[in-house]
């Protein structure tokens, strides 16, 4: 590899030589163990040599000029005649354990993960003798660099796409007599570059080519965090094949994955969102310039339910008895990063009573936002867009469901179920068509290390945001949908630049909300200014609690997005445990968005901010794209002097708090809505500093909780004759603002009043909360374990007023001190 790591560091290395090769197309064959806690199957990858990618990319400016809607050049596919159905089963004369590995004619031993690793190979991620020069431009072979750690790789194998039968219509023959590598490839390359109105035939073809029978084993290394492969004699990435199946299975304690028990104490697994990403759960390309479809089938328990990124409501289909099989796709590309998966045994949470708004709706577009939608030709590489389908840009809520444990029901139709409407509604309002077709929302187990996390089609939410009221849940949700077009229709090519995405849907946040909200403009601008006060001091702990390196939001600086020759890099920090715990790339993001909003108006801001989306939607981007274009778009007059550089310098390149936020905090007023906050706080910190009641001896606090505990045993057995004592203890030793009161009530009066009180034990007190009545506190003392309140009465005779002293309508509450008593009555008459 022509990277070199420090193990001393925390930089995360991505290994995949993206320069040479891409991965166009995955199809994942998986099966769950929840006893072994092993996901193990096939993936077979769709390969492009990078040549042809880079001459796609250099003339997709022109192509996006000409028209996009072509008709399709092949008809639909013919049945695949496949004797076997499950790829597993096409494996080779050889058994795993005894093919060879090496042209020099060693036998492989496996190692004790089940991998098949040449003694000769080095086991560094640098020094590996195939993985020096990846792009071959000697006379060694080509090898093929995959991200992959903590997995089980088995078997690596080319695969014969020429035997699916109708695949000659991929060739100039119109017979497949001499197969050759030269056609498989050539068949690969023509069906990875279907138009995008065939891609329903494209995914057919797919899945009949993943279950073709393997042509030949390829020889495969592995070191702590790539898988390289390659053929001998195959020495250009043009000569490598463009299909191979990889057998692998993951490892229990893989970090890309976590398995774990739900609220309800079932078994789960789910990606947990992992420094790593996914390469512990498949072998496959991380650096994001590696954007690529899949389609996965996934067989797992009958009890289970399997959640994952497709464009499809998938069902189950029962494969037997006791075991059924789960199908997504995706058509739009994506990095692999973004691959999700959930299996469980979660529960479909539906509102009891639905309503008009519950459901996908369409309406009319208004003259302000048809000026975005329908504009040109989108510029991302071919698939179905929905940017392009009038009805898709008229949805402003898509089909969505809510799984979770069957425990939390209650809570998801109270708050969730209930929420997804409107902040889908107020999204779309702001920023115009929905990037994805459909959202599955997920509550995931109590171990989740974060509120929320987003991924193309589905959601995970932390069961933390159903308590309290809707606040939480609400800007939490908001914030996860606003990832739908930052972050995911639109990535970050280098993936340092998280402020790209956690910085525009912490800011979008805000605005989602309080349109879901429906607050007039002064409500939802006093809301958002409480929030900024908020972050503004999160901000200011976090510069004082991090180290420097960690504060800047573009750390690569003039380098950001490069990468070296083979396409491998180094992501800083990338496995920094600290970094998990920092909101940096929120809060300065967040800062710099609303800086801009604010210096441009909103109106202005958020009509270049649709633009933006509608010209870079499935695309991946770097700082100077968004601010070189909003420059460009804002008129010279409001700009007044605002440069990329400065902002560079300002807001993105440099440690601490950026020197025009601290302006901005200083001159600006405080809201109304903090005003009353810290109101209320400053009242409340007065009336704690006001002096406190004298401290009693530990002599005499001990004697008092003996002669507390001995008067609960009086009453608990009606020991008569020392009911004086519980008197006394009443009057002498009570708190001295109960006592006060009580002695001068209990002192003035002789009369004996019966009181029946259910009770739980402890110590109760009653008081009138009209400031013109003379009765203050009556003081009851009851002994602690009786039984649950209601099952019995106690009958307590105490010194008070006499009965016609009483006002006609005494409106009593309960207030108590030490162990209370849920429920009480006053005898009739009272």
């Amino acid at each position: 590899m022509d990277i070199q790591l420090d193990p001393a560091r925390d930089d995360l290395p991505l290994m995949a030589n993206t320069s040479h090769i891409l991965v166009k197309h995955y199809v994942l064959d998986l099966d769950v163990d929840f006893e072994s806690q092993v996901i193990e199957g096939t993936i077979v990858l769709f390969l492009e040599d990078g040549n042809r990618f880079k001459k796609q990319n250099s003339s997709i400016e022109e192509a996006c000029q000409s028209e996009s809607n072509k008709a399709c050049k092949f008809g639909m596919p013919e049945p695949c005649h496949i004797s076997v159905t499950n790829a597993r089963t096409f494996s080779s004369e050889m058994d795993y354990n005894d093919f060879a590995i090496c042209s020099k004619g060693e036998k492989d031993t496996p190692d004790k993960d089940g991998n098949h690793d040449n003694q000769e190979h080095a086991s560094g991620i640098s020094s590996s003798k195939y993985c020096c020069d990846t792009g071959n431009r000697g006379s060694e072979d080509f090898v093929l660099v995959l991200d992959c750690c903590d997995l089980s790789v088995l078997k690596v194998e080319e695969v014969d796409v020429a035997a699916v039968p109708g695949m000659e219509k991929f060739t100039r023959s119109p017979k497949l007599t001499v197969v050759s590598e030269e056609l498989r490839n050539q068949i690969v390359r023509e069906l990875v570059t279907l138009p995008a109105d065939c891609w329903r035939e494209q995914l057919d073809y797919y899945a009949c080519c993943s279950q073709a029978p393997g042509c030949g084993e390829l020889l495969f290394d592995t070191d702590s965090w790539s898988l390289q492969i390659r053929k001998t004699g195959a020495q250009t990435a043009t000569d490598f094949p463009h299909a191979i199946r990889i057998w692998y299975k993951t490892k229990p304690e893989g970090r890309s994955v976590t398995w774990t028990s739900d609220q309800s104490d079932r078994p789960c697994v789910y990606t947990v969102g992992s420094p790593i990403n996914n390469r512990a759960l498949f072998p496959c390309q991380e650096p994001p310039v590696a954007m690529s479809t899949w389609q996965a089938t996934v067989r797992a328990a009958a009890s289970y339910v399997v959640l994952m990124s497709g464009e499809n409501f998938a069902k189950p289909t029962q494969l037997w008895e006791g075991c059924s099989s789960w199908y997504y796709y995706v058509t739009m590309p994506m990095p692999a990063s973004t691959f999700t998966i959930a299996v469980g045994c979660w529960t479909e949470m539906k509102l009891e009573t639905c309503s008009s708004n519950d459901l996908a709706t369409e309406r009319p577009l208004s003259p302000s936002e048809a000026d975005f939608r329908h504009v040109g030709v989108c510029s991302h590489m071919e698939y179905p867009c929905r940017f392009q389908n009038a009805s898709a840009a008229a949805q402003e809520i898509i089909p969505y469901r809510v799984f979770a444990p069957v425990c939390l029901k209650g809570a998801c139709q109270e708050t969730l179920l209930r929420l997804i409407p409107p902040c889908l509604s107020a999204a779309h309002s702001v920023l115009g068509t929905h990037p994805f077709s459909r959202l599955d929302v997920l509550i995931v187990p109590a171990n989740f290390p974060s509120l929320g996390m987003a991924s193309p089609h589905i959601m995970f939410l932390s069961q933390s945001i159903l308590t309290g009221r809707s606040h939480l849940c609400g800007t939490r949700l908001c914030h996860e949908i606003a990832h739908a077009w930052f972050g995911l229709a639109i990535g970050a090519r280098d993936w340092t630049e998280e402020w790209l995405s956690e910085g525009f849907a912490t800011h979008l946040e805000d605005v989602f909300w309080a349109a879901a909200q429906q607050l007039d403009p002064r409500e939802a601008r006093e809301q958002q200014e409480l929030r900024a006060c908020l972050r503004w001091r999160r901000l200011q702990d976090e510069m004082r609690c991090s180290p420097e390196e960690m504060q800047v939001l573009r750390p690569s600086k003039d380098k950001t997005g490069h990468t070296s020759n083979s396409g491998a890099s180094v992501i800083k920090q990338g496995l920094n445990p600290e970094k998990i715990f920092m909101q940096v790339h929120y809060l300065k993001g967040y800062f710099l968005l609303r800086f801009l909003a604010k210096r441009f108006g909103d109106e202005t801001y958020f009509s270049f901010l649709r633009k933006f989306v509608h010209t870079f939607h499935g695309q991946l981007i770097l700082s100077q794209d968004f601010l070189q274009m909003l420059l460009e778009n804002i008129p010279e007059e409001k700009r007044l002097e605002l440069s990329v550089e400065n902002i560079y310098q300002d807001w993105l390149e440099s440690s601490g708090i950026p020197k025009p936020l601290q302006r901005e905090r200083r001159a600006e007023a405080e809201c109304g809505l903090a005003r009353q906050v810290r109101a209320e706080v400053t009242k409340w910190i007065q009336v704690n500093r006001r002096p406190r009641k004298r401290k009693r001896r530990v002599k005499e606090e001990v004697f008092e909780k003996v002669r507390h505990r001995w008067c609960e045993l009086i009453v608990k057995h009606k020991f008569t004759k020392a009911y004086n004592s519980v008197e006394r203890f009443l009057q002498e030793d009570q708190e001295r603002s109960q006592r006060d009161s009580f002695t001068r009530l209990l002192l003035s009066w002789g009369t004996r009043l019966a009181l029946t009180l259910d009770i739980k034990g402890g110590i109760m007190s009653l008081r009138k909360p009209s400031a013109r009545s003379t009765v203050h506190v009556l003081v009851l003392l009851f002994p602690r374990g009786w039984s649950q309140p209601g099952t019995h009465k106690r009958q307590i005779l105490i010194n008070s007023l006499p009965l016609w002293s009483l006002p006609p309508a005494l409106d009593l509450e309960w207030s108590c001190s030490g162990i209370l008593s849920s429920s009480a009555q006053m005898i009739k008459g009272i």
